[in-house]
């Protein structure tokens, strides 16, 4: 063994001379004496000039941990790393649904391609966010979709200061002004006028799946209860048989093992209309000949009993018939176009209180059905139910209910 410099020195190894480098006077952070290899390779260099560039790199590095346990300061963390470990301990949490995690999966692995797998937390700045944003407009995402991902990777920073990551309220996105992210396209929901929700439910009702996909035995049931219920998708799929109420004329939304609600004021009751108990009550009996289980719309295709998946395909499939192009009706819509129809009804004889229909949409007021769902609807229905009944818009709907009917046949 040959000392040719204070730190680095060389071995004999195979006839060829090797760098290692002494770093035991940092060893309260992990200096030892180590061999230095280039990056892409497996033992010590043999260049001279390339020892000293990773001698100088790895002390750098050692006198940074030093400094930072002088200061207090959390250990560094890969953004890869921590990005698996956080979405693992929010799955494992059921801090949100799968749906949710995947999503924050996606934005993650694309900061992770911007600012590299081993980019420090504590390394990021609102310049890097910059960076990264004008990368996801490059790609061509919305407004939207790139505050999403702002989100992701903030909520990330949430957990990282809570567990000594980072320090506390260190938080780049929250450090980005407002103006510097991408507005967000504020658009009124899309929804269906009355008579339009009417002709929607007859086509569920008659609709026959050209798929086996799409041949699910509840079609109209399903449609018809995202229609008179006002409910979040994830909410429909995972009502409960004993969810529904004949008795007490209620449909509650609970959490339970499959399913988490969005929010506290989410776990509600509303009111089983008299056409959603009309059309349930024939459907129970043969529900219990579809298969064991408790949902109300289950999926059978794993040969277990699980959450039906896609449920946007059938609405889409059923919404064609009456001529909307596939994505114009989703299962959103028929959120949305509760609100508007539930805006219009009675309460005892006088318009119903927003903050009543916001309670029954899972909110907490009436905030966001005055900003967000408020519709008027060029229809008026006053009426003391939601309804939506084809019979009392036959003048209007005219010519494509006789189509659709006669298609049906």
């Amino acid at each position: 063994m040959k000392r040719n410099q204070s730190r680095i020195y060389t071995r004999e190894q195979g006839g060829a001379r090797r760098y290692y480098a002494d770093f035991r006077d940092y060893a309260d952070v992990g200096g030892r004496q180590e061999a230095l290899i280039a990056p892409g390779m497996k033992r010590a260099t043999h260049d001279a000039g390339e020892a000293e560039v990773i001698a100088a790199q790895r002390l750098q590095q050692l006198q940074e941990l030093r400094l930072r346990g002088l200061h207090g300061l959390p250990p560094p963390t890969g953004l890869a790393a921590y990005a698996a470990d956080h979405l693992t301990k929010k799955a494992q949490a059921g801090e949100a649904t799968d749906q949710a995690i995947a999503a924050s999966q996606l934005h993650l692995e694309r900061a992770v391609a911007c600012f590299g797998a081993d980019c420090e937390l504590t390394s990021l700045s609102v310049s890097d966010l910059s960076r990264w944003i004008a990368a996801l407009k490059g790609q061509g995402f919305s407004g939207d979709t790139i505050r999403h991902h702002l989100n992701s990777l903030s909520n990330l920073y949430v957990r990282a200061g809570a567990e000594g990551r980072v320090s506390l309220g260190y938080n780049p996105v929250a450090a980005m002004p407002r103006k510097m992210k991408p507005p967000a396209a504020h658009r009124e929901a899309q929804w269906l006028e009355v008579d339009e929700g009417a002709l929607l439910l007859e086509a569920a009702r008659t609709y026959r799946a050209k798929c086996d996909w799409l041949a699910v035995p509840f079609a109209y049931e399903l449609v018809a209860t995202g229609l008179l219920t006002g409910g979040r998708p994830s909410e429909v799929l995972g009502l409960e048989v004993d969810d529904v109420s004949l008795d007490r004329e209620t449909v509650t939304f609970r959490p339970h093992a499959r399913r988490r609600l969005k929010t506290l004021t989410s776990h509600r009751t509303v009111p089983l209309w008299p056409q959603l108990a009309e059309i349930l009550k024939p459907y129970f009996p043969r529900r219990e000949q579809l298969g064991p289980g408790t949902l109300l719309f289950p999926s059978f295709r794993t040969g277990a009993e699980t959450l039906l998946r896609h449920p946007h395909r059938i609405v889409a499939a059923v919404a064609e018939r009456i001529g909307y192009a596939r994505g114009e009706v989703t299962p959103y819509t028929l959120r949305h176009t509760y609100c508007a129809a539930r805006l219009q009804t009675l309460d005892a004889g006088a318009p119903v209180s927003p903050f009543t229909v916001g309670r029954e949409l899972g909110h907490g007021g009436d905030a966001l059905v005055r900003k967000v769902y408020g519709h008027l609807g060029t229809v008026r229905h006053r009426s003391a139910a939601v309804e939506y009944r084809v019979e009392q818009h036959a003048a209007k709907l005219g010519d494509r209910l006789a189509a659709l009917r006669e298609a049906a046949v």
